[in-house]
């Protein structure tokens, strides 16, 4: 029989041993963002991975059975890191809610992390053959630039051009956010604009494309601006989740 002293004091163990878990699985994953970005996908083994990081290749295996789950927790763990930077803006002017303002910040924020800039510019160079795995395809999906939860918000808010359903928006809206990426390594060098000038002519597209005309009243994205955070919040927990899956976090 367990007494209650008893369970308190398995409590007390397995909390440090989860934190361990926790900071040596970040250890790995900073290790694998490192070799990933200065050697390329090709290039960077588990044995490699497992040696700067100071532990045996069999711990990398009980975090992440393959190499390519691997690198998709390291794409996912700096996905949760952009979206949590897209709340706090959001929580600290509600305005950001605004479909045109969110894909601007998101734009900005994925290409100032070179492993999702990589993805979503789909640099070969970087990624060669995770490019083709199905382990990267969740950070490329539709739910990462803006579930249909988010979209719907915006309606019910009116904070998207009269008559336009979230439906709509399934195939152009991706369809122009991923433009503004995958143009990246075919721009011509004569064109020269900053990052930002990128992303504010990305937030006009989508503003004049699928917003009212008339820029709605501060209190409308206040109105919506606790859900709409509460989305994206749960966006993040999962891929933080898909991240450390094996982990137990």
């Amino acid at each position: 029989m367990v007494t209650s002293h008893q369970s308190s004091d398995w409590e007390i163990v397995a909390e440090p041993e989860r934190v361990d878990q926790s900071i040596r699985a970040d250890r790995i994953l900073d290790t694998a963002k490192d070799l990933l970005l200065r050697w390329g996908y090709r290039r960077v083994t588990i044995d490699e991975i497992a040696k700067r990081a100071g532990v045996g290749k069999g711990t990398v295996y009980l975090h992440w059975r393959t190499r390519e789950q691997l690198f998709f927790a390291v794409g996912a763990r700096e996905a949760a890191a952009m979206i949590d930077a897209v709340v706090a803006a959001m929580r600290t002017d509600p305005t950001e809610i605004a479909l045109h303002r969110y894909m601007r910040r998101f734009f900005l924020e994925a290409m100032r992390r070179p492993v999702l800039r990589a993805i979503f510019t789909r640099d070969a160079e970087t990624l060669d053959k995770f490019l083709s795995s199905p382990a990267r395809k969740p950070l490329e999906s539709a739910k990462l630039l803006a579930s249909r939860e988010y979209l719907a918000a915006l309606a019910e808010g009116d904070l998207l051009r009269e008559g336009l359903r979230p439906e709509d928006l399934d195939y152009s809206l991706p369809t122009i956010v991923f433009g503004f990426f995958a143009i990246e390594p075919l721009l011509p060098a004569t064109i020269e604009l900053g990052l930002e000038d990128k992303a504010d002519h990305l937030a006009d597209t989508l503003r004049r494309t699928f917003e009212p005309a008339t820029p709605p009243p501060a209190v409308r994205f206040a109105a919506v601006a606790a859900k709409v955070i509460e989305i994206f919040q749960q966006l993040a927990h999962d891929y933080r989740a898909a991240a450390y899956r094996a982990t137990g976090d």
